[in-house]
């Protein structure tokens, strides 16, 4: 069996130890921040099984100026950023045409048909039951014209398998009656699940990995040098070698893909949330307002309020502006939310084409890529660790991933 480290500790990360592990591999986790502690610690805590959407779409060359223009939009471009945003801008463009849209909607449904034997004996052996909430996610639309121009999408899904239920107004009150009754339809997509608290069941699963022999090291990987028969790391603390390395570190997956000989166009989304502490009781399930680009996921501490989109790289300075439309935007829905605490602002990987990089690097095949989910990590998880583990064992993978090659970009 190989030795073999994972860089990165979230979702992806965990979930290839895991697999990595149960194939009787020796493993070393990577993570200067630990478990969870990057964008799968802020997540909606959401298993998006329906989420095969992509942003990028035709409709967006009709709706740019409002998104980056309207006070009530979930996207937001710092302009000091966009001489560096500019490659990435152009590449989204081109990936916006139907044609390829229609391909990433093909190719993520593929992944997410799929997602749910990540999970099962993963949270089955490590006892993480507890942590699952069986409730399906409610997508909503607060009027009829939002509905009416969402139809194509909901349409799509149907046609590559998500399952769904749409629901009238009657309906959506009879389900949630705590919300405002200002939403005029719904879809709940069948399948999807959600976490009471996502970073407690990261940190359950490395304490049961832990003990079944994991080592972690809470330094930064700098590094990566692939040899013949080993990869070296090279990290804050140090070098190490390794028989195989899993690239597993999300946003900052970059410039170690790169010292692999993959140019991978990878941008963080920054992404934020809200909690309103002793709320959980007002709904019962993850509740999205599809035109304000958020959700309201009912977690063990309290509502957690999650979403929106900022395009400027890995500062760390907040934006306020998308803070309070998100306390706006959640009170309007839901007015007995009160106050909110521990604002929060986290990375999301992202690439052009709205696709993760999943298989082996360009110049080694003993280092295994699995990066750039975007919004679904958490949903994907468990089915990338599948992935890892298939590609290290030189087994046939469970899906084709020429649709993820890191060279797919040129």
């Amino acid at each position: 069996m190989a030795n073999i480290a994972v860089i990165g500790a979230g979702f992806v990360g965990l979930s290839s130890a895991y697999w990595l592990m149960r194939d009787g591999h020796e493993v070393t986790l990577y993570d200067p921040a630990g478990a969870a502690g990057g964008a799968s610690f802020g997540n909606a805590g959401t298993f998006a099984n329906y989420a095969c959407i992509p942003v990028n779409n035709p409709t967006v060359f009709r709706d740019l100026p409002h998104y980056l223009w309207s006070g009530s939009s979930p996207l937001r471009l710092r302009w000091g950023y966009l001489p560096q945003l500019t490659p990435w801008l152009l590449g989204f463009l081109r990936h916006s045409t139907a044609a390829r849209y229609t391909e990433s909607a093909t190719a993520l449904a593929t992944l997410l048909g799929r997602a749910q034997e990540g999970y099962t004996d993963m949270i089955a052996q490590a006892g993480l039951d507890g942590f699952i909430r069986p409730r399906e996610c409610l997508y909503l639309y607060s009027t009829q014209k939002a509905f009416d121009a969402s139809k194509p999408t909901l349409e799509l899904r149907h046609s590559l398998g998500v399952k769904s239920r749409i629901l009238d107004k009657a309906e959506i009150k009879a389900l949630e009656p705590r919300l405002q009754p200002m939403f005029e339809r719904g879809a709940l997509f069948e399948g999807s699940w959600h976490l009471s608290d996502p970073s407690a069941f990261l940190h359950a699963l490395q304490s049961w990995l832990m003990g079944q022999g994991l080592q972690v090291c809470a330094v930064a990987v700098q590094s990566l040098h692939p040899q013949a028969k080993r990869v070296m790391l090279a990290t804050s603390e140090g070098s190490a070698m390794h028989d195989f390395v899993a690239l597993c570190a999300g946003a900052h997956s970059k410039a170690l893909a790169a010292q692999c000989g993959d140019a991978v166009p990878l941008e963080a989304e920054r992404g934020y949330h809200l909690m309103y502490p002793g709320t959980s009781h007002l709904i019962s399930r993850p509740v999205g307002w599809a035109e304000r680009g958020f959700y309201m996921t009912p977690m063990a501490q309290g509502i957690r309020v999650a979403g929106t989109v900022e395009l400027a790289g890995l500062g760390l300075a907040k934006h306020q502006g998308l803070m309070d439309l998100l306390h706006f935007s959640s009170q309007k829905a839901l007015p007995e939310l009160g106050a909110p605490e521990a604002p929060w602002l986290g990375f999301r990987p992202t690439l052009p084409d709205g696709l993760p990089v999943l298989g082996r690097s360009s110049n080694s095949a003993r280092v295994v890529y699995a990066f750039g989910h975007q919004h679904i990590g958490l949903t994907l998880g468990g089915l990338s660790g599948m992935v890892v583990a298939d590609q290290v064992a030189g087994r046939p993978s469970v899906i084709d991933l020429k649709p993820f090659a890191a060279t797919r970009f040129g």
